[in-house]
């Protein structure tokens, strides 16, 4: 990659970070109506819309040979930033013990890292990148000389380095919070961190308040939410199997008493079947089987008068 392109692609990073993070601001001061400054970092830039942004026009160049269209820009955005946010949450949640966002009540979603909505909106600010906002940017570092533009690349890149270093011993301190934490669920390990980072610098104070709704993650956690979801479980299919008792109980008693009389006469009947000969039966069996019949004889002409008896 020529010099010049270098350059321009590092200004693109950092007006794109720096874009992301205007948007980041301004949706939690909807949300929480207050300032927050987002991002791991304390300066105004966010490196995930960034490298996103830059990932996409690297890509889009490449396929420059290729005949594109919009549709092309779309489903390219739609799925590098959706892999880009996808393994950002993975690595950090494993890095840091948190999930610094979660779309587990979202449509569609991955795991509770990206969801449909996320997406399609990647793939149309692709388009917007692509087909409006890299034209006007490129056309404005047209307007500087390369020295300068080199410069600014410089400066912006060592002062960002510079907060990498120093958000990454903050993160470090909260990992260690982490770990260390005898809590066993994330709102009381918030807590302690937030108690943690209060009582330090203002670069500390910023962290805890940028990202008030995470989600800290621990071994301890996880055993303990396994726990329960094998407790859970447990009694789900404890309570199935009472209510099928119950069920077949209320069946029994509900079942009608002339029902059952009915039942248990053919049983009879079928049991004297198997078991009545009349060239072995004695006379007192014999005389016994007659006086059934009769009775039986008594029953049915009785139901065929009454049938509600």
């Amino acid at each position: 990659m020529p010099m010049e392109s270098l350059i321009n692609l590092i200004l693109l990073f950092f007006a794109y970070a720096f874009l992301g993070w205007c948007i980041e601001v301004t949706l939690k001061y909807f949300q929480f109506h207050r300032f927050i400054n987002r991002g791991f970092l304390t300066g105004p830039w966010l490196p995930i819309y960034g490298f996103g942004a830059a990932l996409i026009t690297v890509v889009i160049k490449g396929l420059a040979p290729l005949e594109l269209s919009v549709g092309t820009t779309f489903a390219v955005s739609f799925l590098l930033c959706g892999f880009l946010e996808y393994m950002t949450s993975y690595v950090l949640e494993k890095r840091f013990h948190a999930r610094w966002w979660d779309y587990s009540q979202k449509p569609m979603n991955l795991h509770g890292r990206v969801w449909i909505g996320n997406l399609i909106l990647f793939g149309l600010g692709g388009v917007v990148i692509v087909d409006l906002i890299n034209p006007l940017l490129l056309r404005l570092s047209e307007h500087m000389s390369l020295p300068l533009r080199e410069i600014m690349a410089l400066f912006l890149s060592v002062v960002f380095v510079a907060d990498y270093v120093m958000s990454h011993f903050v993160l470090k301190l909260v990992k260690t919070s982490v770990e260390l934490s005898e809590a066993d669920d994330t709102e009381a390990i918030s807590k302690e961190v937030r108690l943690l980072l209060s009582d330090r610098s203002v670069f500390h104070r910023r962290f805890a308040e940028a990202y008030p709704e995470v989600i800290y993650k621990t071994e301890r956690i996880a055993r303990r939410m396994e726990e329960i979801r094998l407790e859970t479980e447990r009694l789900r299919q404890e309570a199935e199997e009472h209510v099928d008792q119950m069920r077949q109980e209320v069946a029994e008693n509900l079942e009608p008493t002339r029902s059952v009389k009915n039942e248990i006469i053919e049983k009879q009947d079928a049991l004297i079947g198997m078991l009545y000969r009349e060239e072995d039966a004695s006379p007192e069996i014999r005389e016994l089987k007659q006086e059934v019949e009769s009775k039986k004889a008594v029953l049915q002409k009785r139901h065929a008068r009454f049938p509600r008896l």
